[in-house]
């Protein structure tokens, strides 16, 4: 006799699978496979997902809120390597690696994650390689991402990066309409992310203000043209 609590629990489950990037044109069955190996875990805001060097059970996806991949160096300072949000996977590499979680992973609210727990992934892609040729799409995806932060740390200086943050979030960079942009995180945690402290991040914003290029209120950025915005970017990036 089925049980509808389960069922439904399942159908959830797998809903959450197929709205991933990881899974999209996966099929229903093989979702309903992955289901079978996975389980919720639920993280109130601050609590640690797992630390740098604990052993890897699995690779996570976020169902609803965010999570701060980070590192801390040796002189104690927390550099934030990502900030993951629903529908996002992360940590694919601990499914083949050795060597446990490369980062911390700390909720940045009240999270709720999925672990696609590491044995029964791993036996699932022995019958199904196409899978494990989508777990390296994601992964090279965020290397992609590190590439880009470590030019930007490297080449740019805060307000280039600032810049180009905001730039990518507008739709038409092109446009004169302002465009509204709901800051997600902290702006600690946004300026480490762009490889700064808060102090310096929000006298940026400050600049930015005085320019006559954006009006913050609150968690609320208003980029009041994202064409201006971008040629202050062009100009920076000498182009």
């Amino acid at each position: 006799m089925s049980n509808p609590l389960a069922d439904l629990k399942r159908t959830v489950l797998v809903n959450t699978l197929r709205s991933c990037q990881l899974f999209t044109g996966l099929p229903v069955e093989d979702l309903g496979k992955i289901a079978d190996v996975t389980v919720v875990k639920t993280l109130a805001k601050g609590d640690y997902l797992f630390h740098e060097g604990d052993p890897a059970h699995g690779f996570y996806i976020v169902q609803r809120g965010a999570v701060n991949i980070h590192r801390v160096t040796a002189t104690g300072k927390e550099q934030v390597i990502h900030v993951f949000r629903t529908g996002d996977s992360f940590a694919e590499i601990a499914v083949v690696s050795p060597t446990g979680y490369p980062a911390d992973a700390r909720a940045l609210e009240t999270t709720q994650v999925l672990l696609v727990q590491k044995d029964g992934i791993f036996e699932l892609l022995k019958r199904q390689p196409e899978l494990a040729l989508r777990m390296l799409g994601s992964m090279s995806s965020h290397l992609r991402v590190l590439v880009g932060q470590i030019e930007d740390l490297t080449v740019k200086d805060v307000e280039t990066r600032l810049a180009n943050w905001l730039v990518k979030r507008c739709p038409n960079p092109q446009s004169e309409a302002p465009v509204k942009i709901e800051l997600t995180v902290t702006k600690r945690v946004l300026a480490a992310e762009l490889g700064t402290v808060s102090e310096t991040f929000s006298r940026t914003l400050a600049k930015f203000r005085e320019q006559k290029l954006l009006i913050v209120k609150g968690k609320m950025v208003t980029v009041l043209s994202p064409a201006k915005l971008t040629a202050v970017l062009r100009r920076n990036l000498g182009e």
